[in-house]
């Protein structure tokens, strides 16, 4: 009998057989609490996931940074404070390359992802998405703040390019030495940066290939040197960037907006022959205000139009309180042509 591990690398490298699997996505601590008591369960993420039947599992890596000051890798608010994406972070008012330097940039050498194994370790017969989450689309748009980010795109792109460079210099590092230390205990590496709002891009596609693309690449370059499948996060629409993540090797999708522009499974089963996808049920409207029933019909619609190279999952990982544990349940047994008692 296949484990989840193998059904799962299946779908990925488009070979399945059919074999339905899902991923729950990550519940919210109220939501876990609320799904706990409903089915008479642990009030815990993984006994929601044992209930299911879960074929994944996510294990963030950011956490192997230990410095011995207690700080964070990449904290845009250093010495300062934010109350929101568009107040200035610490480098609000730089001007020049050489100001890079006044923040004491992490480095690699102060992680330690030992935990971080032993956390995987416990999911050999799962699928398990890692690797460190380097969000470094937002880590720039925080250090500038929101606006001065785009303004500097026109009136300053080189230090733009530099302070991207700085922080991805962290992330294929730290990455480096995780993948490399983690062998053959999981398959995907998983990252993420939201390029798209409900409508289109944040950037245009050719700001995206000038400011953007490059230090994807250098991730992706990282997670191939490790013969790991590239999992790429993106919420929003960026119907309009797809060919140049193919092209960059990103291998699977996650988690398609399904109410976002161009990102309907009809518009994306185009790609079904290039990408994977994980996602894809929609959570913005559906989970919230639908039935079980019809979440079961959306889960057969989705399905046919991109199987069998589809992880069944909420278009958003964040499961909140307003999402009925019930519709959830629809999920997983209608993705896994199961009754869960």
């Amino acid at each position: 009998m296949k484990t989840s591990r193998e059904k799962v690398m299946e779908i990925f490298e488009h070979k399945s057989s059919g074999d339905g699997c899902m991923w729950t996505g990550h519940p919210s601590d109220e939501t876990v609490k609320i799904y706990a008591a409903e089915w008479g369960i642990a009030p815990t993420r993984e006994a929601i996931f044992d209930y299911l039947n879960d074929d994944c599992r996510w294990v963030m890596a950011d956490g192997g940074y230990r410095h011995p000051s207690g700080r964070a890798a990449i904290d845009a608010a250093y010495h300062t404070t934010r109350e929101s994406l568009s107040a200035g972070g610490f480098f609000a008012e730089a001007e020049e390359v050489s100001e890079l330097d006044t923040y004491p940039w992490p480095d690699a050498a102060d992680c330690d992802f030992t935990e971080i194994y032993e956390e995987i370790d416990r999911y050999p017969d799962k699928m398990v998405f890692t690797g460190v989450w380097s969000p470094f689309f937002h880590n720039v748009a925080d250090f500038f703040g929101m606006e001065n980010y785009f303004i500097n795109l026109h009136e300053n792109p080189k230090l733009v390019e530099a302070l991207t460079e700085r922080i991805v210099d962290y992330y294929v590092a730290a990455n480096d030495k995780f993948f490399a230390g983690l062998g053959d205990r999981a398959d995907v590496m998983f990252f993420g940066n939201d390029l798209g709002t409900q409508l289109d891009l944040f950037l245009s596609p050719e700001h995206f290939r000038r400011f953007v693309l490059p230090s994807l690449k250098r991730l992706i370059a990282v997670g191939k040197k490790y013969h790991k499948k590239i999992m790429m996060h993106s919420c929003g629409s960026i119907y309009r960037i797809i060919p140049d993540l193919i092209e960059a090797g990103v291998d699977i999708l996650h988690p398609i907006q399904a109410q976002a522009k161009g990102m309907s499974a009809q518009e994306l089963a185009q790609y079904k022959n290039d990408l994977a996808f994980v996602g894809g049920i929609d959570a913005q409207g559906l989970f919230v205000n639908g039935s079980p029933a019809e979440i079961k019909e959306e889960v057969k619609r989705v399905r046919e139009l991109l199987g069998p190279s589809i992880v069944i999952s909420p278009s958003h990982e964040e499961i909140l309180p307003n999402v009925p544990a019930a519709n959830i349940k629809a999920m997983a047994e209608e993705a896994k042509h199961q009754v869960i008692c």
